[in-house]
């Protein structure tokens, strides 16, 4: 039981978020780019790396703003005016740019947010603004794909959410292994597109990868 506890603790110190307040200061954070400029083996001092660090952590700051969001606020505003419309609703092909938290390399791709609503629906851009949020912190892609669905599926409670992640990954692309022709897919599935499967199908035609995986993969 013990052990319980401790690995709860360990895993809610994982997940949490720093505030604005704990943030470095930015010269601490210009300081660091410096370094790792002489590290790389430049001289951070010279005409074309002078205003680097100051430009680095600009960046950082558009990269990662959804450390300084919370994704279920944009889920708040609901619908319920909608004829008693019942199926599935889908937005695909949401492009999201994120960093994977292992080499801090881009992860580029594409993400498709299905859900079965039960009385309520949430405006379209609201699905954009949810991967936005989630994809603009250091990731690994089945931690984003499940934390997308399950921020949808706890604000929401629709009848069930699927969530399909496809990323090409530039700690693969362009060190290590070097394979640019590799792309990542992973999926979660809750409620309906989870137990039916003839729901589970219509997600996967609809976003055109049902005839790419096998009716045991997802």
């Amino acid at each position: 039981m013990k052990s319980g506890r401790r690995l709860k603790k360990r895993v809610l110190k994982k997940e949490r978020v720093l505030s604005v307040n704990e943030r470095p200061l930015r010269a601490t954070a210009e300081n660091a780019v410096r370094t790792l400029i002489q590290w790389a083996g430049d001289d951070p001092r010279r005409e074309g790396l002078r205003g680097t660090p100051a430009r680095v952590v600009r960046a950082y700051e558009e990269w990662y703003a959804g450390y300084f969001e919370d994704p279920r606020e944009y889920l708040q505003r609901t619908f319920e005016e909608v004829a008693d419309y019942d199926e599935m609703v889908l937005l695909r092909d949401i492009r999201f740019e994120s960093h994977c938290e292992h080499h801090m390399a881009p992860i580029i791709g594409r993400v498709h947010i299905g859900y079965l609503p039960r009385r309520r629906v949430v405006g379209i851009s609201k699905l954009v603004r949810l991967v936005d949020v989630y994809a603009k912190r250091m990731q690994v892609q089945e931690k984003m794909t499940a934390e997308i669905a399950s921020c949808l599926n706890t604000v929401l409670k629709p009848s069930g959410v699927a969530v399909v992640v496809e990323g090409t990954h530039e700690c693969m692309t362009t060190r290590g292994v070097h394979r640019p022709d590799v792309t990542m897919v992973t999926s979660r599935m809750l409620g309906v597109f989870r137990t039916n499967f003839k729901t589970r199908q219509e997600f996967l035609a609809a976003i055109k990868l049902g005839h790419r995986i096998d009716d045991g993969s997802i």
